[in-house]
């Protein structure tokens, strides 16, 4: 692969390796859900917290490892790159539905062995009215039935799924390692006074805080011991890589970092964790280049690191991260079509006390980004009115490679939005991007502020036009103000959509409270809750109100299409007057085949 001079190229064995992950065929891996299986069927008597710790060190502990070639970097969500792990706890409904189309899709293909169709029948019956889909649509009251049905509001991607769209605190992961986080827990654990009824939960939830942590220090030990196997029959530079791998896996991520390449491989084993432990996607690095920069700047300092061995575990951090896949429904698909994961790097920006952040490492993470020019990680640049032309000119280079990255989030905007929604200010100016669009504190944000009933602007005008009756389905979702064709005014189209709003906002509340009590009671995450402050410090998870901030709001779709609609029907209808109410919603229901629909077409655009 060539890239511009400008950002010079990959080595050749990132190539090689870039080549070989984008090359590889995506599989179906039952090897999770059978573990998964495995652990809730040996535990069916412990409460869900205990559930989740005892299966996420049955993964962890039993799940399939391997040290690619290329690689200085290890660890594996699947039996191999770009396979796509089951998780049963969640859902088996699509995945039976669908176990012999996975090949047959337009898009978002999939590969699947009979062994493995086989051995995904063999647990299927145990999760059958037993995973989060079927407890979460259990809870929802019949009030919002009509709503479900007709697909307005729905529940692909929410009951199908974990959590994410945060980005947990990874600067205190590298600073303390988890043995930090251990000792806390176990402090708090000890002087619990289990005479109080609340503190019977905590107590679980610190015991299964130790468990995942003791966990995740055995996972990362297997690669120390199968790099030092694999050193064996290996000779010169890279019997010395296997050597230095086995080194740091020993190590990190319990114990603290100390090196840049022990931070990168940090970071990556709890990325890569999190999306084992939980099916959600929108996982993010938070801000990447604030919290690696003084491991680059300290081996730097001593001379242990030169700029191009550095951006060369850059490179292959995000070729890893592109490993990381997910199996949606096909339904699902046709809204996150691409299989993207949306882990979202943020670099740039400014401090707490309002300086520039922009560093060395901001500088190089660009660099990196452009030679690997791969879908995943996600890349956002924080823009402020202070930073350095020299790296807007530079982000400025990544964007014109047609990669669509990096994205630009505005502190002058969003900082202030935090502030006045009750942020504290050092942490609004420590925010980063989540996701596709999203922004959030890391470590300190909960997953319920991004919604999940994607309510429909546009489809909301189209039945207050209707008085009240959906378009699409035929089925009245409220009581309207009468027809559009009979409207005399502006303000009367408005009062009707305020009122569909108001009456649809309620409900979609109604929904989202169903499937967040779904998800608190049946699948908490155990380490995204530990690596989210203050989860242990309040003993409750995510989910529970663990977090700092839990603000809790809604996603709406097509805020800019409804906008675009309301102000050519004001322009052109009623100051204008040159398309009478009738004539529009004619040719809205002709959806504009007519000569005379297209002309009134041409006239809106």
């Amino acid at each position: 692969m060539k890239n511009s001079e400008h950002f010079g190229e990959l080595t050749s064995r990132m190539n090689h390796f870039r080549e070989e992950v984008l090359d590889k065929k995506p599989y179906i891996c039952a090897k999770r859900a059978l573990l998964a299986t495995e652990a809730y069927k040996e535990h069916l008597n412990e409460p869900p917290i205990m559930k989740r710790a005892y299966m996420l060190k049955n993964i962890l502990e039993k799940m399939p490892i391997y040290i690619e070639e290329d690689t200085l970097i290890v660890g594996n969500q699947a039996s191999s790159n770009r396979d796509a792990p089951i998780f049963p706890e969640y859902t088996m409904e699509f995945v039976m539905n669908e176990l012999d189309l996975f090949e047959k899709r337009d898009g978002d293909i999939f590969y699947i062995t009979e062994e493995t169709k086989d051995e995904l029948r063999s647990i299927a019956p145990f999760w059958e009215n037993n995973n989060l889909r079927s407890k979460g649509g259990a809870l929802l009251p019949d009030e919002v039935s009509v709503y479900m049905e007709t697909g307005f509001f729905g529940m692909e991607g929410k009951l199908n799924s974990g959590d994410a769209h945060l980005a947990v605190d990874y600067q205190q992961v590298l600073q303390k390692g988890l043995k930090g986080y251990e000792e806390r827990v176990k402090d708090l654990k000890e002087k619990l006074d289990l005479c109080m009824p609340e503190n019977i939960d905590k107590y679980q939830f610190y015991k299964a805080v130790l468990i995942v942590i003791d966990a995740v220090k055995t996972f990362a030990r297997r690669y120390s011991d199968l790099a030092l196997e694999l050193a064996e029959s290996a000779d010169g530079k890279r019997k010395e890589e296997l050597e230095e791998i086995a080194r740091i896996c020993k190590k990190v991520p319990y114990e603290k970092a100390e090196t840049f390449y022990e931070a990168i491989q940090s970071t990556w084993f709890i990325q890569l964790i999190l999306q084992i432990e939980s099916n959600g996607h929108s996982l993010s690095y938070g801000r990447f280049d604030q919290y690696i920069y003084p491991y680059y700047k300290h081996d730097k300092d001593l001379h242990n690191i030169t700029e191009e061995q550095a951006i060369e575990l850059l490179d292959n951090l995000w070729i890893k991260t592109l490993t990381i896949n997910k199996v949606r429904s096909q339904a699902h698909t046709f809204s996150s079509a691409g299989s993207p994961m949306y882990q979202n790097v943020t670099i740039g920006g400014q401090t707490p006390d309002k300086k520039d952040a922009t560093n060395e490492l901001s500088y190089l993470v660009l660099k990196s980004v452009a030679q690997t020019r791969l879908p995943q990680p996600n890349l956002t640049v924080r823009y402020h009115k202070n930073m350095p032309k020299a790296f807007l000119d530079e982000a400025i280079e990544v964007m014109k490679l047609g990669t669509g990255m990096p994205a630009f989030n505005n502190d002058e905007i969003i900082i202030p939005s935090f502030i006045e929604k009750g942020v504290k200010e050092e942490d609004a100016y420590n925010y980063s991007a989540i996701g596709c669009v999203e922004t959030a504190v890391p470590g300190k944000w909960g997953y319920r502020c991004t919604g999940m009933s994607y309510m429909n602007f546009p489809r909301i005008l189209l039945m207050a036009m209707n008085d009240g009756v959906d378009m699409t389905s035929g089925k009245r979702f409220f009581e309207g103000n009468g027809y559009f064709k009979d409207m005399t005014s502006y303000d009367e189209l408005f009062k009707a959509i305020e009122k569909g709003m108001r009456h649809l906002t309620r409900m979609s509340v109604i929904v989202e409270n169903a499937i967040d009590l779904a998800l608190e009671r049946d699948v908490p995450d155990v380490l995204c809750s530990a690596l989210t402050e203050d989860c242990i410090g309040r003993g409750k998870t995510i989910k529970e109100g663990g977090a700092v901030y839990d603000f809790i709001s809604g996603l709406q779709v097509g805020i800019a299409n409804m906008a675009d609609s309301l102000a050519a029907i004001k322009k052109l209808v009623f100051e204008e007057r040159k398309i009478t109410p009738e004539e529009l919603w004619n040719a809205i229901l002709d959806d504009y085949t007519s000569e005379e629909s297209q002309r009134i077409q041409e006239m809106l655009i």
